[in-house]
């Protein structure tokens, strides 16, 4: 089992960019949710990029050390109830016109900003999303 620094070496080695340490995709996780809850502008394209941070958060736990998981769940699962709370469940229907959704275990990729603002608000509403427009509430 890895530590929270040696885990990103393996995942790089799957084809992540680079070696992230857990401290650095649980900041990227919390930083993308605090953006969701003010209304994510920008495209399509960089949510989807911006969503795989917490892919990276569920690969690597299944190769961390036991305490190191019980050290960050706590912190992952503040910040996942967040993301519920800014997001609308529509099991992933809006953001499938965009890009393949993986399985449903990734249950994040199966919701939407609850805000729909800017570039990422006008392509999720063409494909039917459902949410508020900061611009006209």
């Amino acid at each position: 089992m890895a530590t929270e620094t040696e885990v990103g070496e393996p995942l790089h080695q799957r084809g992540w960019r680079t070696a992230f340490t857990v401290a650095e995709k649980v900041s990227a996780w919390a930083a993308l949710v605090g953006v969701i809850e003010r209304g994510y502008g920008d495209d399509i394209y960089e949510y989807t990029n911006d969503l795989s941070c917490r892919n990276w958060l569920h690969e690597a736990w299944l190769l961390l050390d036991d305490h190191i998981v019980q050290l960050w769940t706590p912190q992952i699962k503040t910040v996942d109830d967040r993301y519920r709370t800014a997001t609308v469940d529509d099991d992933g229907q809006a953001l499938e016109q965009f890009h393949k959704l993986p399985g449903p275990d990734l249950w994040w990729w199966r919701r939407h900003p609850r805000i729909l603002t800017g570039d990422l608000g006008r392509s999720l509403r063409s494909a039917s999303a459902i949410g508020t427009d900061p611009d006209t509430a």
